[in-house]
């Protein structure tokens, strides 16, 4: 994998053969963050990964400017490598977490303004996780959540559904949680 853009730009990152990922490509990664820089200016965001995996999506972010991403993952070998890699490039933005994601999201209080979370496409919780991310209120105001998933999911019926866009087998769903949303909360 590499780093597209950003102050780590075109650095290559191996990850060990026996962690259990499935890393975002580098084609639909490209076109993810071209969607979010239109959002977002990187340098202002909070960013919350969910099953991290190699960090592939966390680099991204920290090279591009973020001040502060979050990534969880409850595999050991993966948040190994995640923070062997943020230290040896010296990412002090870049906070793991070693949890399970249902279980650190039914506690975890912090709004953010992107949440991404890459589950195993066998994942057979789906609209739990999205629900979860509403329930608990974890986006700021105006802020995105983008679902990596396998092409048989669809969630165009969630009410915070945005769209869904297609990379090869790479099928991404963005959900918002708008001011207006927001206030009614309150």
């Amino acid at each position: 994998m590499r780093i597209i853009r950003g102050r780590y730009q075109r650095r290559q990152i191996m990850a060990p053969t026996n962690l259990p990922v499935r890393p975002t490509t580098d084609m639909a990664k490209e076109s993810l963050f071209n969607i979010i820089e239109n959002y977002y200016d990187f340098e202002e965001i909070e960013v919350l990964d969910l099953f991290a995996g190699t960090g592939n999506i966390s680099y991204e972010l920290v090279s591009r400017g973020c001040p502060k991403v979050i990534s969880v993952d409850h595999d050991f070998g993966c948040v190994k490598f995640i923070r062997e890699t943020a230290n040896k490039l010296n990412m002090k933005e870049l906070l793991v977490v070693r949890s399970d994601v249902f279980r650190f999201l039914g506690t975890h209080k912090m709004k953010y303004d992107l949440i991404f979370a890459d589950p195993p496409y066998d994942c057979q919780q789906y609209n739990e996780l999205v629900q979860l991310i509403f329930d608990n209120n974890l986006l700021k105001e105006n802020g995105m959540f983008v679902l990596e998933h396998d092409k048989y999911q669809n969630f165009e019926e969630h009410p915070h559904f945005m769209e869904q866009r297609h990379y090869g087998k790479v099928n991404f769903s963005f959900f918002a949680q708008t001011i207006e949303e927001e206030t009614e909360e309150e």
